[in-house]
């Protein structure tokens, strides 16, 4: 598929906004999928080009964060394990069930962990008392991984969450995590797009090396200032998202809203 000059700029300049705001509090997608089809490209092939640039972010994100010493790698092994199962479960599913339903639900739920972060006060980047093992939170971090791959939008939000009240990591070290387990979920989201032939590669690999560049920028201010960016960038992301689903006259709530 062919762009003009200035299409091609718009989708560089939006990758490269959006690796910087995944790497710290998820989201990017607000910018690069209007983007992708603002510039015609039809709505899957949309999702899974995105899916093939953000990939390339998430894993630089995770490569910076782990070469800080914020990611355990090992101790992830089980969590990813439930978030592979989860992702391709979730990626099939939706090929057979309508994710409306979940359209309805899901700005209630970002508003409530828009609250969460914004107004607790515990929210830093000590470490806190764990409340599940390996094997529970690993079937946590599975659903969202089912949900990732399912629907999609605040994936990165729920992650962090289960990181913080569950495994009760600090808020900078959730992050770290939340960019790991992200980005098992998106390979396995593209893998099935991509064997559905829906990724445009040419373009997902230019816009892949501005978000890397994002990205860089994105996880060194995350580790510089930690929870005092994070968590309104998180809480910013999360009402954001909201107003974009809300604001979708598809949307079931959106119906009711101009309905009444």
């Amino acid at each position: 598929m062919e762009f003009g000059f200035d299409t091609f700029l718009l989708l560089i300049a939006a990758a490269g906004a959006a690796g910087f705001i995944d790497a710290i509090a998820g989201g990017g997608g607000l910018l690069t999928v209007p983007a992708l089809l603002t510039a015609g490209i039809p709505p899957v092939a949309a999702l899974g080009t995105n899916k093939l640039q953000s990939s390339f972010g998430t894993a630089f994100a995770c490569f910076r964060f782990y070469r800080a010493g914020l990611i355990d790698a090992r101790a992830s092994l089980v969590p990813i394990l439930f978030v592979l199962v989860g992702a391709a479960g979730g990626a099939l599913t939706v090929q057979a069930v309508d994710p409306a339903f979940l359209a309805a639900i899901l700005p209630v739920l970002l508003v409530g962990i828009a609250a969460y972060f914004l107004l607790s006060p515990k929210m830093t980047d000590e470490d806190k008392v764990r409340r599940l093992g390996p094997l529970g939170f690993g079937f946590a971090a599975g659903c969202v991984g089912f949900y990732d791959g399912f629907f999609g939008p605040g994936a990165g939000s729920f992650y962090t969450l289960c990181f913080v009240t569950l495994a009760g990591f600090g808020l900078l070290k959730a992050t770290a995590h939340t960019k790991l387990l992200n980005f098992t979920s998106n390979i396995v989201a593209l893998a099935v797009l991509a064997a559905g032939g829906k990724v445009l590669w040419l373009t997902g690999l230019s816009m892949a090396a501005a978000n890397m560049v994002g990205a860089h920028f994105g996880t060194g201010m995350a580790m510089r200032f930690g929870a005092r960016v994070i968590r309104p960038l998180l809480a910013a992301m999360s009402v954001a998202l909201t107003v974009k689903m809300v604001s979708d006259p598809a949307n079931p709530i959106a119906q009711l809203i101009w309905a009444g």
